[in-house]
């Protein structure tokens, strides 16, 4: 199983970023793909997630709601994370992460739940 994200960056307050995670080595398909990021001095904290077999999304930080979207792509195994209106605190290393349920018909930002990450990518917003 390897997941890799791309699409960090430095941006502005107000840009936008498109995060990728591109997933190999497992049925995509069958499984919810979670969005966690990590910011200096703190905790990682879910930010979003996509059961891949029905669409069905999540958000957890009120902060991001209507502003971040996730998407998904089985035919390319791939999973988008849309950030738009950045503020400096979103300024995090952003990983994805598979869902270690096959099938599964909910999502959880509950960390150990995902058995397979990517290695993060930096996104940096400044003032």
């Amino acid at each position: 199983v390897q997941l890799v994200e791309s699409g960090g960056g430095l941006v502005q307050a107000g840009g936008s970023l498109r995060l990728s995670c591109a997933a190999s080595g497992f049925a995509f398909a069958d499984y919810a793909i979670g969005w966690f990021r990590q910011a200096p001095g703190k905790e990682r904290e879910g930010v979003s997630c996509i059961i891949n077999k029905s669409g069905t999304t999540y958000y957890w930080p009120d902060s991001v709601k209507g502003r971040f979207t996730v998407s998904g792509d089985n035919a390319k195994n791939t999973v988008y994370l849309q950030m738009n209106s950045l503020t400096p605190e979103d300024t995090a290393v952003y990983f994805c992460a598979a869902d270690s349920r096959p099938r599964g018909d909910y999502c959880t930002d509950y960390e150990r739940v995902y058995s397979s990450w990517g290695q993060g990518t930096q996104v940096t917003v400044s003032s």
